[in-house]
């Protein structure tokens, strides 16, 4: 079953810029891409870093440890050392908060 979970306000992101968000035991990163929304797992699959920490530019997280590179709308990896695909979460704007789907199988 899915269910759309309230995280931070849009305002409070910066264009081409990230947020952490905790829930139930779990973080997740929140982007803002020209106002476009988007949310992935929050730490890197190479070495679990937090990638709230990391720069975003354009479309692409880079990862603050090793600069490993994703690509914010499919997850895909685009950059050594990672080469495994990032968890990404459909995301959207209802009454200025950034909402994101998380499936309770996910």
């Amino acid at each position: 079953m899915a269910q759309w979970i309230d995280t931070v306000a849009f305002d409070e992101i910066d264009d081409e810029d990230v947020a952490r968000f905790d829930h139930a035991g779990r973080t997740f990163a929140i982007y803002r891409v020209k106002d476009q929304v988007y949310a992935s797992d929050g730490l890197c699959t190479h070495e679990r870093v937090h990638l709230c920490d990391g720069l975003v530019m354009g479309h692409v997280i880079e990862c603050p440890k090793h600069n490993g590179r994703f690509d914010v709308r499919d997850g895909r990896p685009l950059g050594a050392p990672v080469c495994e695909k990032l968890a990404i979460y459909p995301a959207k704007v209802d009454g200025g908060r950034i909402l994101i789907e998380i499936r309770s199988d996910d």
